[in-house]
C-alpha cells in the first residue's frame, strides 16, 4: 500500500485546511531538492513530468543516472546551470489530509529578498542545514527574518545525514546551537527532524537508516501541526483596492477582506478621514453575499454618499485602527545602495502608498549575536530598527497584530526598485502631539505685498560650474528691478545650518533635506529663493521638488564639462582631489546625477554668468513670477 492509503480516513477538497511554508536556509543546503521529494513523495508529478525529469537529470543532474529531484522546481535557466535557486518558486500540492503551498526561496545572500517575498505569507518555516556545515551565517539570517515576519512555527531539517554517515552526535550539536541561537526569537515551536533529501530518508516515512531518530517524519508534522492564523476572530479590516465604477449607477469598493467577518447592515468607519456609514451590500461575480469572511475578495456598496478612495481602510465603527504618521519599525535592507538617512522613499502599506523618510537609524542587529549595534546606515541584508516619518497619516496595526496593517515596502522613488521591507512596532508619541499651526499671514499675502510669486530656483551643477556667481548676478538683478530675493550658497549655509555634516553620501542627503525645508519656508516668506548647490543626486534633488507646489520649483542645471570644471579651479579643490587629499569630491571619486528633464539649461561653455542670468530672469517674466511693474 503506499502512504495515502495508510493515512486516516480522506477528507473533501473543500474541507481540507491550507498550510502555506517556506523552505529557507543557506545556499546549496538542498530546499529544492527537498521540495522536489515532497512532491514526489505525494504523487504530485505526472508522468510526463516524470519523463522530462529523468531527461533533465541526465543532462544537468548531480546524481548520475538517479532523478535529481531540485530540478522539478529550479525553473530558470541560470538556477540548473548553477544548481541553486535564485527566484521564489511556488508549488502546490496535497495529501488526503492537507493543502499545501510551499516556496522555495534562494539562499545565496543576494537574494535574501525573495526569502522575504516568501516568507511574508508563510505559516511555517522549513529551516534546512548542510548536516557538514552546520549552523551558517545565512542560516541564521534567515532564522530571524522568519522570526520577525511573524513565523512560529519551525521545522529545523538538518539535511544531507547520508554525508556524515548518519551520525546521531552531529544531528544533536547542530539542533543544540540552534536552539541556543533561537532562544531570543519568537518562535512557538522548534521541531528539529534528521532528513536525506535525495533518497527520502524522513520526509514522507520513518527511516531505517536513521533507527535513533524516535519522532514523526517530514510530511506527518507537515499535516498535523496546528496553525491559529485568529483571521476571522480578529476586528474586520477591508484595505480598499479599487474604487468600482462600472456604469454611472454603481459605486463599489473592491479589495480582499484582511481580518474579520461584514455583514450588509454593519456600520462601519473610513480610516484615515474617520467618517461613517453603513454597509448596504456585499457584491460578488457569483453573486450578493450574506456576509463575507477574511480571504474573500469582494466589493462592498455603502448607503451614503462619503469619500472612499484607494488606500483607505474600513473597519467597524467600534473597532477602527489608530492611524500615525511617524513610527518606529523593523526594516530589512534589500538593495545594493545602502540606505541613507534622511533620504525620500516610497512607502506601501497595505493598498496606500505614501512618501517616507527614513531618519534615524537607531540600530542595525549583528546577526550573529544578535546585539544591537550602533547604526547611521544600513547595507545590503543588513536588519535595523530605524523611525519613519511618512507625509501622510495612514491606519495601521502593528505587525504582530496584522501582517497587512502593518508590514510594508520601500520603493526607490527614480527607479521604481523594492529596496526595503519592514514591519511596524508603533506610532510615535510626538507625532499624535505636533500639529500645523495656522496662520492669518499666508504665503499669498506675503507674495502680494512683494508685487511677485514666490519660489525657487534650484541652481545645482559640477563645483566650478558657475551656480554661484550666476546666482549672485541674478540676485542683484532681481534687487534692482524692486523684487524680493535671497541666495542659499553651499558654501555659506555649511558655516552655520550644516556646519556638523561632511561629504558622505549619506551627509550629502542631509545637507539638501535641511536646505530644501529652509527654501520651503522662505518661499512661503513670500521670497524669490535662489538655492546654489551641487546637489548631486537627482533623488534628493526630487525630494526638495515634491516639498512645492507644481510649478514652483524650478531646476537650473548649471552644466559645463569636467575639464573646463578643473580649469576655473578657483579653490583649488580639484587640486587636492586628484592628489587624494580630499574625499568623496563630486566629479572625481564622488558620482554627479546630471538633471533629465530641468525647466531652465545653462551651457557656462557657452554663456558667461551674465547672459545666463538674463536667461533665468527671462524664463521668470515669461511665467509670471515679476508681477510687478518694472523701474
Amino acid at each position: 500500500m503506499n502512504r495515502q492509503e495508510l493515512n486516516s480516513p480522506p477528507q473533501s477538497h473543500a474541507a481540507k485546511t491550507l498550510l502555506r511554508f517556506i523552505t529557507c536556509g543557506s545556499v546549496d543546503d538542498g530546499k529544492s531538492s527537498l521540495i522536489g521529494r515532497l512532491l514526489y513523495e505525494t504523487h504530485a508529478i505526472f508522468d510526463d513530468q516524470l519523463q522530462a525529469l529523468a531527461s533533465e537529470s541526465k543532462r544537468l543532474g548531480t546524481r548520475g543516472s538517479d532523478l535529481d529531484f531540485a530540478l522539478l522546481v529550479d525553473g530558470l535557466a541560470a538556477e540548473r546551470e548553477q544548481g541553486i535557486t535564485i527566484d521564489v518558486a511556488y508549488r502546490y500540492f496535497e495529501t488526503a489530509r492537507r493543502k499545501f503551498i510551499v516556496a522555495d526561496t534562494p539562499g545565496h545572500e543576494q537574494y535574501t529578498r525573495n526569502m522575504v517575498t516568501g516568507a511574508s505569507t508563510a505559516d511555517v518555516a522549513i529551516l534546512l542545514i548542510d548536516a557538514r556545515k552546520g549552523l551558517l551565517e545565512q542560516t541564521k539570517r534567515h532564522s530571524y527574518i522568519a522570526s520577525l515576519l511573524g513565523i512560529r512555527h519551525v521545522v529545523l531539517a538538518v539535511n544531507k545525514m547520508d554525508l556524515v554517515g548518519f551520525d546521531e552526535r552531529i544531528f544533536r550539536d547542530i539542533e543544540n546551537a540552534f536552539r541556543q541561537f533561537s532562544r531570543e526569537m519568537a518562535f512557538t515551536q522548534v521541531i528539529a527532524i534528521p532528513v536525506c533529501a535525495v533518497d527520502g530518508d524522513n520526509v514522507s516515512s520513518r527511516s531505517p537508516r536513521l533507527n535513533w531518530y524516535q519522532g514523526e517524519p517530514l510530511l506527518d508534522y507537515l499535516e498535523s501541526v496546528t496553525v491559529d492564523r485568529g483571521e476571522l476572530d480578529a476586528p474586520f479590516r477591508f484595505p480598499v483596492q479599487w474604487v468600482n465604477r462600472p456604469h454611472a449607477d454603481f459605486r463599489g469598493y473592491s479589495g480582499q477582506i484582511a481580518s474579520g467577518v461584514i455583514r450588509p447592515g454593519d456600520k462601519i468607519r473610513v480610516l484615515p478621514s474617520g467618517r461613517q456609514t453603513s454597509v448596504e451590500s456585499i457584491v460578488t461575480y457569483e453573486g450578493a453575499l450574506p456576509e463575507a469572511i477574511a480571504g474573500q475578495s469582494v466589493t462592498l456598496t455603502v448607503a451614503d454618499e462619503v469619500d472612499i478612495s484607494r488606500g483607505d481602510v474600513l473597519t467597524l465603527s467600534d473597532q477602527a485602527v489608530e492611524c500615525g504618521a511617524q513610527f518606529e519599525a523593523t526594516l530589512v535592507w534589500m538593495h545594493q545602495q545602502p540606505l541613507l538617512q534622511g533620504r525620500q522613499y516610497f512607502l506601501k502599506i497595505g493598498t496606500r502608498t505614501a512618501l517616507c523618510t527614513v531618519a534615524p537609524v537607531k540600530y542595525r542587529v549583528n546577526i550573529h549575536t544578535m546585539e544591537h549595534v550602533s547604526a547611521e546606515r544600513l547595507e545590503m541584508n543588513d536588519i535595523g530598527v530605524c523611525e519613519l516619518q511618512l507625509d501622510q497619516s495612514v491606519p495601521f496595526e502593528p505587525y504582530t497584530v496584522s501582517r497587512i496593517l502593518g508590514g510594508f515596502i520601500l520603493i526607490d522613488r527614480l527607479t521604481n526598485d523594492t529596496v526595503g521591507a519592514g514591519m511596524l512596532h508603533f506610532a510615535l508619541r510626538r507625532s499624535q502631539n505636533v500639529h500645523w499651526q495656522a496662520l492669518a499671514v499666508d504665503r499669498a499675502l506675503r507674495s502680494a505685498q512683494k508685487q511677485q510669486r514666490s519660489c525657487v530656483l534650484w541652481l545645482t551643477g559640477l563645483s566650478g560650474a558657475g551656480k554661484s556667481t550666476i546666482a549672485d548676478i541674478l540676485d542683484q538683478k532681481l534687487l534692482q528691478l524692486g523684487h524680493h530675493s535671497y541666495v542659499l550658497d553651499g558654501d555659506n549655509v555649511r558655516h552655520g545650518l550644516n556646519k556638523d555634516l561632511g561629504f558622505t553620501a549619506q551627509d550629502r542627503v542631509e545637507n539638501i533635506r535641511r536646505v530644501a525645508e529652509v527654501s520651503k519656508l522662505m518661499v512661503h516668506a513670500g521670497l524669490i529663493t535662489l538655492v546654489s548647490f551641487i546637489s548631486p543626486f537627482r533623488s534628493e534633488r526630487e525630494m526638495a521638488r515634491s516639498l512645492f507646489d507644481p510649478g514652483e520649483f524650478i531646476e537650473v542645471f548649471v552644466d559645463t564639462t569636467l575639464a573646463v570644471a578643473e580649469q576655473r579651479d578657483v579653490k583649488g579643490l580639484y587640486k587636492k582631489a586628484r592628489a587624494g587629499k580630499l574625499k568623496n569630491f563630486t566629479g572625481i571619486d564622488s558620482p554627479y546625477e546630471a538633471p533629465q528633464a530641468p525647466e531652465i539649461y545653462i551651457d557656462t561653455a557657452v554663456l558667461s554668468a551674465m547672459q545666463a542670468a538674463d536667461l533665468i530672469l527671462s524664463h521668470l517674466r515669461a511665467a509670471g513670477f515679476l508681477v510687478g511693474p518694472t523701474p
